[in-house]
Order: structure tokens, then sequence, then C-alpha cells
């Protein structure tokens, strides 16, 4: 290859992915049959990796492998392949409390940097889903809860100083990752990186605009220092609609190669800035047929059905499993229980606001920088593109500017609607 690999290192093609399946045991059997009654097709349409799905006589497999550089971005971008492990220590960390919300686990192949994993079918992305009009009666409580329980298990509440300690010096080594979030995230989009893009020359004037706005670059930077240096839990870290595989009955949550010891608002302020996005790109995709408001209007109504779902099962959590040395039960008595729960309360209020504020800076990044959502770029019409757009990202603008404006999810339905 023509990038510095390590030894025994190659990216699987159609051909080689079967005979790499066909010497682990278990997956052959899964599969039944034999390498040449397999039918392998790569789909990975993401920015990193190589995905391959596998049909065999008696199952099927997936079969995700990490490149040498940003797929996106070409060999120009090279990156350490080390993000295929963090994404499967990451399985294994949380795999006890989120089981059937994530695909099944079957296998790392370490020198490879390969992870084979279940194949999720009939399911589809979520964003496809959304953008194709589609409803998913139980999607936003499924992603509430998962990130309800992933967080929890993996905070100070939920786990001890010892486990903590361990899965700290596990993710804090994803600084490869780490560095891409901290600078396509936080720093380029209000910059002037070469890597940043937007629907030009319709938002020429609001790029420019934001990007001499003192107090939102200074606002964002504060986010930016607080994302790295407050280890509330493990994070997935990139938990957006891209990253959630659906039917109307079950909801799969994949991806997390960006896990990292971070603040909890960030998971679920990424996945509300997915929603309110695709709430502002419905008319984009609207026919003749249907003018997709209705459609719009249920997405926006996923919001509190998302926070409501995360807020109660984190709150149950904390009442019935915590064991962790944050808020120890040693410490309270029956006599302690309202100034307790005031605490919860208390605790997930500022969850809430920091999520409205990293949903902010996600939608911001998601406009003006380098990786774009699916949401607005198969508008394929820039002139309608561009207004919806601009809604966007001057709600995005308020969520970071007026947080006392969003107390509570319903603030956000609202202003969306008024926007």
């Amino acid at each position: 290859m023509p990038l510095d690999t390590p030894p025994g290192y190659y990216s699987f093609n159609e051909d080689s992915v079967c005979a790499f399946l066909d010497s682990l045991p278990d997956i052959r059997t899964r599969l039944g049959g034999k390498p040449a009654d397999w039918r392998v097709v790569e789909v990975g349409d993401g920015n990193l990796n190589l995905v391959f799905l596998i049909d065999g006589p008696e199952g099927s497999v997936c079969l995700k492998q990490a490149l040498p550089y940003v797929r996106a971005a070409g060999e120009s971008w090279p990156l350490p392949l080390d993000r295929a492990f963090f994404e499967q220590a990451y399985y294994r960390a949380v795999a006890s409390s989120v089981e059937g919300l994530t695909p099944r686990f079957y296998h790392y192949e370490p020198a490879l940097y390969a992870i084979v994993m279940e194949k999720l079918s009939p399911h589809i992305i979520l964003r496809r889903g959304l953008i194709e009009g589609r409803r998913y009666p139980k999607v936003a409580a499924d992603v509430g809860d998962y990130a309800a329980r992933a967080i929890f298990a993996t905070s100070d509440l939920g786990a001890t100083i010892e486990e903590k300690a361990e899965w700290s010096s596990v993710f804090a080594r994803n600084t490869s990752l780490l560095r891409i979030t901290a600078e396509v995230v936080f720093t380029d989009p209000l910059g002037n990186s070469p890597r940043n893009r937007w629907t030009s020359p319709a938002l020429d004037d609001l790029a420019r605009e934001f990007r001499a706005d003192s107090a939102l670059k200074t606002t964002v930077a504060d986010w930016g220092w607080r994302f790295l240096t407050e280890g509330q839990a493990l994070i997935h870290g990139d938990l957006h609609t891209g990253s959630v595989m659906v039917t109307e009955t079950d909801t799969r949550v994949m991806d997390p190669e960006f896990a990292i010891l971070g603040p909890i608002g960030f998971d679920v302020g990424a996945f509300l800035a997915n929603l309110v996005m695709n709430f502002f790109a419905q008319p984009g995709h609207a026919t003749a047929a249907d003018d997709r408001r209705e459609q719009a209007d249920w997405v926006l109504d996923q919001v509190p059905v998302f926070w409501n779902a995360f807020a109660t099962r984190f709150r149950s959590l904390w009442e019935t499993k915590a064991r962790g040395d944050a808020y120890p039960p040693a410490m309270f008595g029956a006599g302690d229980a309202a100034a307790l729960d005031a605490a919860r309360t208390k605790f997930l209020d500022r969850v809430f606001a920091d999520a409205v504020a990293y949903a902010g800076v996600k939608t911001i990044r998601r406009i003006l920088g380098f990786a774009h959502n699916a949401d607005f770029e198969t508008i394929a019409d820039p002139a309608k593109r561009a207004p919806l757009e601009t809604k966007s990202i001057r709600l995005a603008r308020q969520f970071l500017l007026e947080p006392a404006s969003f107390r509570t999810a319903e603030d956000i339905v609202a202003a969306a609607r008024a926007v």
C-alpha cells in the first residue's frame, strides 16, 4: 500500500474477505457452506472505513475494516488504523448495559484492524429513512434509552474509580479521532480551514458573518475546552442519525470509533442536532404528492421523546443501579431522599443545557465545515437547500448564545417552529 502500515496489514477486497472469514471456525459455521457459496458486497459509504456484508447459506455477518486514511478525503489525509481497536473496546465496555441496542459483536482481528459483527437486516440507516419520509415509532425512545444506559454505566455514578481509570487509560489513546473531532467540529468551521465547504455562493455571506462573530467563536471555543477536559463518562462520540440502523420495531446504534471519556451532553446534543436538522431539511425533499409538513412535524416531535427517554432512564438507573463513587449510596439515608432527588434534577438540567450547546456546535460544523449531513446534501437544488441550511444554522447560534431560552426540550421544538 502507498501509506505506511503495520506488518501483516492489508486492506480487504471481496476475495480476501472470504479467505479471512474462512479461517475463523465460528464465523465459517455461522455463514455455512464454503467461500464459493458466499455473497460479498462492499457498502461503506461513510467517511472512514471499508464495510463488507457477507451472506452465506446459513447466516450472515458484517465486516468493518479501518483504512490508513480518511476515506472521504483519500490518501492525502492519513489516519492511524487503531480506531478499530477503540470501536471494539467500546462495544466490550458497554455491551452488558445496552444488550439488544447495538449489533452483536463476533470477532476482532488486531493485525488487520477488522471487526466482524452482526449484519443488520432488513435495517436501514436512520438518516436515509428520515430523508425518504419514513417514520420509526420506537427510534427516538430507543436511542435515548441506549444513551442513558451506556453513559450511566461508564460514569462515576455507575462505575467504580478503578473501572473508570481503566477506561481512561485505554481511550485516552484515541488521539487521532479526538483530534479530528477537536478540529472539524470545534475549530475549523468558524476559522479559515481549507477543509471547510458550504453551499456557495448562496451562503458565502453567512459564512463570513459567522467567522466574524467573536461572541460565537469564543462560546464555541469554551465548549471545545469542556469537550477536551470533562471526562464524565465513556461517550460514543459520534451519535447521529447516520450511526443508527432501524426497522419499525428495532433500533441499533453502531460506529463508536470516536469513543472517549467525555461530557455526557456531547452525545445527547449530537442526536438532538440531527433531529432538528432533518426537520429543517424536510421541505427540500417535498414532492407534488407530499409536502413533507406532517413528516417534519413528526421528526421535531421526536426531540422531547428522545430527551425524556434519556432523562427518565438515567434517573431510574441512578435510583436503582448506583454503585459508583459519585453520590455514593452509603452516604444517603431515607431522610435524604428529597435532597438527593433535587440533586438528580439539577444534574439532568445541566446535561440538557450542555446538550443544547453541543447541538449548536454540531449543527454549525455540518453546514460550514468539512463533513455535511445528507439531510441537506441530497437536496440537489442549491436555491432550495441554502435557505433551509440558513434556518438551521441560525437556530444553532441561538442554542449557543441564548442558552436561557432553552430550559426544556419543548423550548427547542417551539424555537424551531418559530424559525
